[in-house]
């Protein structure tokens, strides 16, 4: 009987080998992509196998060495709540629907969660941990700045690029396997000392995807169009790390958003690969991912940070 195992190899990508073929140099480094697809209608395709994949390096057609369906390795997850005064009104319902989205998708014998809020400040509530409890108890703590707070605050009120810098590059760097970043917010960001720009970057180099949640007070900024901003904020950060932007509406509430969430971590494909370019100085290269059955969509990430 062949019998099967996890291997890591170098670059931090755990893949399923039969043991008796499992032979690695441990200088290999594998570009892995995670990727979900769907149908015209919006439906995951969960059947798909290495050979369906095409994949190609900044124009340069690679082999597509490793494959795996990606519901049984571990996951790493960071929970990111605006908890600034414009989120004051929603807050209550984002508190709910993480409760709720933690305790459907947590595998505590091998899953992970962190806990953040910004404001004028980025808050690690939570270090990583599998505990329901902990994280529970955490998120109930979670809440806009007391008015002693605002009456001492100094420079800007919303750090949404900071808090997503300092999760890519202060936890997410450090692990390895599936990582998503669940930012909920209204997009709006005053006073960061990072740009939107390195905020992307900060995620692509930590090979992290970002679900972004747009969930706004409609009334707060009485129209002057930060909500146009924030979209468009929000829906660079999802597509150029390979997740997805949502919004929240009447017909699409934030329960559904994170059951849609939660239904795509469980659906996707890991797919490896080894660059036939020795990687002479620290770059970004482009990725090319597509499938070959026709009227099927890939979302996966379009580049990655190629390390010296």
């Amino acid at each position: 009987m062949t019998r099967r195992r996890w291997i890591q190899l170098a670059g931090g990508v755990p893949l399923l080998c039969r043991a008796q073929d499992a032979v690695f140099k441990t200088d290999v480094k594998v570009v892995n992509v995670l990727a979900a697809v769907r149908t015209r209608k919006g439906e995951f395709v969960r059947d798909l196998d290495r050979d369906d994949f095409t994949i190609a390096e900044d124009g340069r057609a690679q082999q597509v060495r490793y494959f795996a369906r990606q519901s049984d390795l571990p996951l790493t997850i960071g929970l990111l709540i605006d908890t600034s005064m414009s989120q004051q009104k929603v807050l209550g319902a984002e508190r709910g629907a993480s409760f709720r989205f933690i305790d459907r998708v947590l595998r505590e014998a091998t899953d992970k969660v962190f806990l953040m809020q910004f404001d004028m400040v980025a808050q690690v509530k939570q270090e990583l941990t599998s505990s329901r409890r902990l994280l529970d108890d955490a998120l109930a703590y979670v809440d806009t700045p007391a008015m002693r707070d605002l009456q001492l605050q100094r420079g800007g009120g919303t750090l949404l690029y900071d808090a997503v810098v300092e999760a890519s590059r202060d936890v997410m760097a450090k692990r390895t396997g599936r990582k998503a970043l669940i930012v909920m917010t209204d997009g709006v960001d005053t006073g960061s000392e990072s740009s939107l720009s390195n905020a992307v970057d900060a995620a692509a180099r930590a090979d992290t995807l970002i679900y972004s949640i747009y969930f706004t007070d409609a009334g707060y900024y009485g129209g002057f169009g930060e909500g146009v901003n924030g979209r468009k904020v929000l829906t660079r950060m999802s597509q150029d790390t390979g997740g997805a932007f949502f919004e929240v509406t009447r017909k699409l509430g934030i329960d559904q958003v994170f059951e849609v969430i939660q239904d795509e971590l469980r659906s996707q494909y890991s797919i490896g690969y080894v660059s036939d370019k020795p990687v002479l100085i620290s770059e970004f290269r482009r990725i090319q991912l597509s499938v070959r059955r026709k009227g099927l969509t890939v979302q996966a990430r379009e580049r990655y940070w190629a390390r010296r």
